[in-house]
């Protein structure tokens, strides 16, 4: 691992019913230790988990928008909101790696089309926008995960069908076993989710704690329609008449 564990700065907190400290995750943070080189964030929108994963992007030098120390773009996000009050405590420090956004993936996409041809080259050598928003995903993963770093990923699944999913899974499992790469995941995927042996954290409990993959409310809800899918829906539309 590289990044050890975040800190908030409550010392450096003026108005905590001001965003983003009236999230209760946050405002509530203390220290936050990762102890796995996989580790995933889960809990409902709102939670807290994407703010936090932006701010940790913003202490790390990525373009908080999403890309990495080079992508030089403006976009509106959170991190700024809560970057400047948490410290990151590494062993090593690590300056290699890349941040992706979901949600401003297409204005990543535009910002390479503006630099030219020989943007892509790290990136696969073809445009995103002339890929579908699935290939594209994986050719940067495949492309730019390759090297020593630390990857922040929020809401990668967002793009990516359960197939894909599992392709994201190996190449990550390749990284890890190469020692080389440090990920932290924001997501909401039960696929995901199952990496053998990851940390999860659960932003829907305050403080923000471990959890197991079972205990998940995504694995819960899934395995609940998988196995009684008809019974399961059943139940939801007689509680929506109600």
């Amino acid at each position: 691992m590289f990044l050890r564990k975040v800190t908030l700065l409550k010392e450096k907190i003026k108005k905590t019913g001001q965003y983003p400290f009236s999230i209760l995750t946050i405002r509530n943070l203390d220290t936050l230790e990762f102890i796995k080189n996989i580790t995933f964030f889960v809990g409902e929108n709102g939670s807290g988990k994407s703010t936090l994963l932006e701010a940790i992007a913003y202490q790390c030098g990525f373009n908080p928008a999403g890309g990495g120390r080079n992508n030089i773009y403006e976009l509106e996000s959170s991190e700024a909101k809560l970057g400047d009050y948490i410290r990151l405590s590494w062993l090593p420090k690590i300056t290699q790696g890349f941040f992706l956004r979901a949600e401003s993936f297409y204005h990543f996409a535009s910002y390479l089309d503006q630099l030219g041809p020989a943007s892509y080259e790290s990136y696969g050598g073809k445009s995103f926008h002339q890929q579908s928003h699935g290939e594209a995903f994986l050719s940067l993963f495949s492309s730019r995960f390759g090297q020593k770093g630390i990857y922040l990923l929020d809401e990668p699944e967002a793009a990516l069908s359960p197939a894909r999913q599992l392709a994201l899974l190996r190449l990550i499992h390749d990284l890890e076993e190469s020692g080389q790469a440090q990920f932290i995941i924001a997501t909401h995927s039960p696929i995901l989710l199952g990496y053998p042996d990851a940390q999860i954290l659960n932003f829907d409990e305050v403080p923000i704690s471990a959890i197991e993959y079972e205990e998940t409310n995504h694995y819960f809800i899934m395995k609940g329609f998988l196995n009684r899918r008809e019974k399961f829906l059943k139940e939801l539309f007689e509680n929506d008449e109600e």
